[in-house]
């Protein structure tokens, strides 16, 4: 059966401005309904990297923030830290980078959690038992709410071909080991050379895969580890280098995993709404934005993931590469992401992710 999405396009006048469309949107997806008074709501949103402006602007968020609030709810702003070393890789950081992109309080209105904590930490283990993880790890914060609606912009990515609510989601949400996890298929290694010695990562490693040298330098016991990616985002000093080695297929149907591991604590409960502007050819958390390779389309709401991510793409792919941009000269009707990253078959995210029971690929676009 198709899910409902709805889209509203970019045309304001001094009847309706986009920030009304938003409203509009809210209100007929269905979203306003998941909202009871007292509800926890918690709102995923990216904050951006510090050097990257093709974040969705916090005014929009602020729009749903006050809709929340109208119906009772408490709602607050998350996402978890990051697993490269950047500018939101610990909570101190985040929030620092979130004020300094507009995300202060009195813009939002609404408090900024990190979902996982002050150092990627505060998670919680949920079983998933599927193709590739029984369980996975996601930020605490964001399993504590009553709500949840995540707010995504979508955009191009070099992994997994296109970013949009399921990245937003699953990768957003896990936790610094769970990205790790998600990541990689290789076990870690430790450098001798930059181990120090503090032992630090045997008290987060839960196979006790970690021992000691006659030379005091940690090594990992290969037969005991779990690949889980704790003694990664543990060690202070960067002897245990982060692995980004995986294959594009995989990593979809991981982060389609770690998906199901957020949603399924919010049946009846969740909505999703996705800007399909400034559409830039790499993620925001890189440190730059790249000029959007297509005009600005709109903004699309629903109760489905999977169906938003669709009917984004299917919009995308309708229009002409832009001058100047890195798809100048792609035509209408080609397929944009693939055009971006020819290794990339972004299909196969929502091929899994339909299959695992998050959604449908089959929808109704209907324009307010």
């Amino acid at each position: 059966m198709a899910a409902k999405v709805y889209f509203a396009d970019t045309r304001a006048s001094v009847k309706q401005n986009l920030l009304d469309k938003l409203q509009r949107l809210y209100e007929r997806s269905g979203i306003k309904d998941i909202v009871a008074p007292n509800d926890l709501v918690a709102i995923k949103v990216h904050f951006g990297e510090r050097g990257n402006t093709a974040y969705i602007r916090p005014q929009f968020v602020r729009r749903v923030v006050d809709k929340v609030k109208e119906k009772g709810g408490k709602p607050f702003l998350t996402d978890a830290n990051t697993l490269y070393v950047g500018s939101r890789s610990n909570a101190v950081d985040h929030l620092q980078t979130a004020i300094e992109n507009g995300w202060g309080y009195s813009v939002i209105n609404a408090p900024l959690i990190i979902a996982d904590g002050l150092t990627g930490k505060e998670y919680t283990n949920v079983p998933v038992n599927l193709k590739h993880f029984k369980e996975v790890k996601i930020g605490s914060a964001a399993l504590h709410a009553d709500a949840f609606i995540a707010i995504s912009h979508l955009k191009g990515h070099e992994l997994t071909g296109y970013g949009g609510a399921l990245k937003n989601i699953g990768m957003g949400l896990g936790s610094r080991s769970g990205k790790q996890m998600m990541h990689s298929d290789v076990r870690p290694t430790i450098s001798s050379e930059k181990c120090t010695g503090c032992s630090k990562c045997h008290k987060w490693c839960p196979g006790q895969a970690i021992a000691v040298g006659e030379d005091k330098k940690s090594f990992i016991l290969e037969e005991h580890c779990i690949g889980c990616g704790e003694c990664t985002v543990s060690c202070p000093f960067n002897a245990i280098e982060v692995s980004w080695k995986t294959e594009s297929h995989i990593i979809q149907e991981k982060i389609a995993e770690y998906t199901l591991g957020v949603l399924k604590h919010y049946q009846g409960k969740c909505g999703f709404i996705t800007f399909v502007n400034n559409i830039s050819p790499e993620c925001d958390c890189c440190g730059w934005n790249d000029a959007p390779i297509v005009r600005d389309i709109g903004i699309l709401a629903s109760l489905d993931p999977v169906a938003l991510d669709q009917a984004c793409i299917d919009l995308i792919n309708q229009e002409h590469g832009l001058p100047g941009s890195r798809l100048e000269g792609q035509p209408h009707g080609s397929d944009k992401f693939r055009a971006l990253w020819p290794h990339v078959d972004w299909r196969r995210g929502l091929e899994y992710a339909e299959s695992i029971g998050l959604g449908t690929r089959q929808y109704e676009l209907i324009k307010i």
